[in-house]
């Protein structure tokens, strides 16, 4: 089981950055895929970006490719998504998420979710 804990969310303005970290439980960390994800008020949630088990395979969607940058550090148990340039349609509850072994741009087939971080970016 993985326990994942998101942090670093905030209120920011159009054209800033964030730096979001999810902290994740036990001692199996490298054997998980790992996501993100977020969901705008009144929407579904919506792929964002994912990191294979070493790092060396991302996956981004078009709305942030180019912006965002996401990374794992498996000697500290943690992921983390950069994100550069915000606009307001990046605001959004951003879940940091874990996949047994495989990599997936569908949050249906992750296993573990965090409790999510809000993320707001005024124009």
């Amino acid at each position: 089981q993985v326990q994942l804990v998101e942090s670093g969310g905030g209120l920011v303005q159009a054209g800033d950055s964030l730096r979001l970290s999810c902290a994740a439980s036990g001692r199996t960390f490298r054997t998980y895929a790992m996501g993100w994800f977020r969901q705008a008020p009144g929407k579904g949630r919506e792929f964002v970006a994912t990191i294979s088990l070493s790092g060396g395979r991302t996956y981004y969607a078009d709305s942030v490719k180019g912006r965002f940058t996401i990374s794992r550090d498996n000697a500290k148990n943690t992921v983390a998504l950069q994100m550069n340039s915000l606009k307001p349609e990046d605001t959004a509850v951003y879940y940091c998420a874990a996949r047994w072994q495989v990599i997936s741009t569908s949050s249906s087939d992750y296993n573990y979710w965090g409790q999510g971080t809000q993320v707001t970016v005024s124009s």
